[in-house]
C-alpha cells in the first residue's frame, strides 16, 4: 500500500510535470502565432499600398531596348584615323586658316557613365586672323568627324604674324576629341 501510495504520486508529479512542460510549449506557441498573425496582417497591409504594375510593361520594356540599341547603333565605328586628319586640315583649308595637327594618340577605350567609347584624340594649332579661326572652329562644330566634341580651345594674339589690315592675327590651340563606337568583342578577338 505504501509503495501504491508512494506509485500514485510519483504518477501525479510525472503528469504535473508533463502538463507545465506542454501547458508553457502551448503559450509559447499561441503567442508566437499571435505575433507571426499581425506581422501578416502588417505585410498585407504594405502589399495592398503598392502600386500595380502596368499592363504595357512588357512593350515599355521591349521599345527601351529596342531605343538603346539603335542609339549605341548610331555611334560611328571607329574612323581611319588619317580620315579624321584629313578632314580637319580640309576645314582649315576651307576656313582660310593654316592648321598643324601637333600630337595625336591612338584610339582608346573610355567608359564614360557606365558605357565604353572608341575615343580619338587630336591636338591642332591652327593660325590665321581672329575671323576665319572662329570660322574653322565653327566649321569643326558643325561639319567635321561626328561626334566630335573641342575639349579645349585656347586664343593667343599673334604679335609676330603680319595680318591684312584691320584683322587681329592669332593662334588657336584646339584640343579634339573624336567619340566612336567600342569594337564589338569579336571585333577585338579577330584584331588579337
Amino acid at each position: 500500500m505504501k509503495t501504491r501510495k508512494l506509485l500514485i504520486a510519483v504518477l501525479v508529479l510525472v503528469l504535473l510535470a508533463v502538463y507545465y512542460i506542454m501547458g508553457t510549449g502551448d503559450l509559447r506557441q499561441r503567442r508566437d502565432n499571435q505575433a507571426l498573425a499581425s506581422r501578416a496582417v502588417e505585410a498585407a497591409q504594405l502589399l495592398a499600398q503598392i502600386p500595380p504594375s502596368p499592363a504595357d510593361l512588357e512593350q515599355r520594356l521591349s521599345a527601351a531596348q529596342s531605343s538603346y540599341a539603335e542609339t549605341q547603333n548610331s555611334f560611328p565605328a571607329p574612323l581611319n584615323t588619317t580620315q579624321i586628319i584629313n578632314s580637319v586640315l580640309t576645314l582649315a583649308d576651307e576656313a582660310g586658316v593654316k592648321a598643324v595637327p601637333l600630337v595625336t594618340q591612338p584610339w582608346t577605350t573610355e567608359n564614360i557613365s557606365d558605357f565604353n567609347y572608341s575615343v580619338f584624340r587630336l591636338s591642332v594649332t591652327a593660325t590665321g586672323d581672329f575671323t576665319r579661326v572662329a570660322d574653322f572652329v565653327d566649321r569643326l562644330e558643325s561639319g567635321g568627324p561626328t561626334p566630335l566634341v573641342i575639349e579645349s580651345l585656347l586664343v593667343d594674339r599673334v604679335t609676330d604674324m603680319q595680318g591684312e589690315e584691320g584683322t587681329l592675327p592669332v593662334s588657336a590651340q584646339i584640343e579634339i576629341v573624336v567619340y566612336a563606337r567600342p569594337p564589338a568583342p569579336d571585333e577585338t578577338r579577330k584584331a588579337e
